[in-house]
């Protein structure tokens, strides 16, 4: 029985081995990280998925500053469980522009992927006043210092040209039009928290929240349903 044609090559000669090794270590190494720096290799795109606007992408800052995502997920799995709870499971395409993605991996509290719409905004002002005055028994802290600090426009025209360099589709020149879309859209939320007999200011960082989490699953559950998806 003649020797196997590696232990000939290959096994005799470390340098060629190595050699080699390294060209195909490299090879699957490539083909994982390449998807990652192109959307146009990405694996879905959903037309229904609208970026953020510029008030959603500063409660999105917020939300990643206070580490949210250590006790919330925003990823459904195709499982009855998940999906009798929190709604149709999660497509790639509702992420598209997250930069970066905030899947998380714990649920001290709920899947926050539908949250958007399921409550009032004055619920969410509420929960973050005080948590267990709308969910008794809830872990969560208060976080009473959103109510009271404000947010920066210039960070927010900041974090929308960054967004664009990153490929999501905003208009040109942020410093021109988002101060008035954030003025916009705050100043719907506080009629809405004043409707519920909550005074508040338009530039406070609770806005801005609440604004993210409104957001949140909304086109996505849209463009599922569009698609044929559900539950």
């Amino acid at each position: 029985m003649s020797e196997p044609l590696h232990r000939k090559i290959l096994e005799p000669n470390a340098r060629l081995f190595a050699a080699l090794s390294t060209v195909l270590v490299t090879i699957g190494g490539l083909v994982e990280i390449v998807p990652l720096y192109s959307s146009a290799l990405g694996p879905e795109h959903m037309d229904e998925v609208e970026p953020y606007t510029p008030l959603e992408l500063a409660g999105r800052d917020i939300y990643i500053r206070e580490g949210c995502y250590n006790c919330h997920s925003q990823m459904i799995r195709p499982m009855r469980a998940e999906t009798l709870r929190y709604g149709p499971w999660t497509r790639a395409g509702e992420y598209q522009w997250d930069h970066p993605f905030q899947l998380g991996s714990r649920r001290i509290g709920p899947d926050l992927q539908r949250v958007g719409g399921k409550y009032p905004d004055a619920w969410h002002y509420q929960h973050m006043e005080n948590p267990r005055a709308t969910t008794p028994g809830s872990v969560m802290p208060p976080y009473t210092w959103l109510l009271a600090d404000t947010y920066d426009k210039a960070d927010i025209v900041a974090t929308v040209g960054a967004m664009t360099t990153l490929g999501v589709p905003y208009e040109a020149s942020p410093e021109s039009w988002v101060g008035e879309a954030v003025d916009t859209q705050a100043q719907q939320i506080v009629a809405k928290l004043k409707d519920a007999k909550i005074d508040t200011e338009p530039d406070r960082e609770i806005v801005a929240l609440i604004a993210y989490l409104q957001s949140l699953g909304v086109d996505g559950k849209k463009a599922v349903a569009a698609r044929g998806g559900g539950a």
